[in-house]
């Protein structure tokens, strides 16, 4: 049975066709959103589906553009897409850097500016960045990922300061390992993938990956008016792995 907490909202999830951003994707669907979904490969998790970039300017203008025209202003903003790299410091050009930043920072940027204006014409408005647990630990394996996420949780809070007046709230959802495509890959790379599962897993306290469906439903709180009052906020989805990082 579809639920109607998010009736007549209208929400765009970057890096709709996997993992988190299809999770959330489908979570706000099936509460009564009308979602539109984007990534470098068109999805087909939405409403409506696009093939847009995130690290290219144009393309998020263009495609802000035509949202207007062809569907409607935005309410909900999720910026789920990212990319990393399993490497250190000295295994990561600053090109490298600069891409993973371009993605996961800056597409953040492109998308606010490209949708706030609707949520202020509003005067409401939620804007939802998926960070990462790594953003507040050392973590030598995902220099680059982590040092971007960090920036995240920077945009996030001052995005919320100066949106606030506007009645537009900006929160970000930092999990630890979700069970997706990017952390199977994370895997991959490893010499050993099922060690490499079964040691992450020790990780977390409650004995499991989080699936996507655990960061939509922390989405779904976040979008809707039951958090009316929160913003400015990162928000740890994590099995407990913040309390006893191993």
């Amino acid at each position: 049975m579809m639920s109607e907490t998010l009736k007549d909202r209208v929400a765009v999830i970057s890096g709709a066709g996997s993992g988190i951003g299809s999770a959330i994707a489908k979570c706000f669907q099936h509460n009564g959103a009308t979602t539109i979904g984007f990534g470098r490969q068109r999805p087909d998790t939405c409403n409506h589906n696009f093939q847009c970039d995130v690290g290219d300017s144009e393309q998020i203008s263009e495609l802000a553009a035509q949202i207007r025209r062809e569907v409607a202003a935005v309410d909900i903003l999720v910026h789920a897409a990212a990319i990393s790299d399993n490497a250190t410091i000295f295994e990561s050009s600053p090109e490298r850097f600069n891409e993973i930043y371009n993605v996961n920072v800056a597409g953040a940027v492109r998308l606010i500016q490209a949708f706030a204006p609707d949520m202020i014409a509003k005067g409401t408005g939620s804007i939802i960045l998926v960070s990462s647990i790594n953003a507040d630990f050392a973590t030598p394996s995902l220099a680059a990922y982590a040092a971007s996420k960090g920036a995240l949780n920077n945009l996030t809070k001052t995005a919320a300061l100066e949106l606030a007046p506007k009645g537009v709230r900006v929160n970000a959802i930092a999990p630890a390992s979700i069970d997706t495509p990017l952390l199977h890959a994370s895997f991959a790379a490893q010499g050993d993938p099922e060690l490499a599962r079964t040691r992450n897993i020790g990780r977390h306290p409650l004995g499991r990956l989080g699936k996507p469906e655990d960061v939509a439903n922390l989405a779904l709180f976040l979008a809707c008016d039951q958090s009316s009052w929160i913003t400015g906020s990162i928000y740890l989805i994590d099995g407990g792995a913040h309390v006893t990082r191993r």
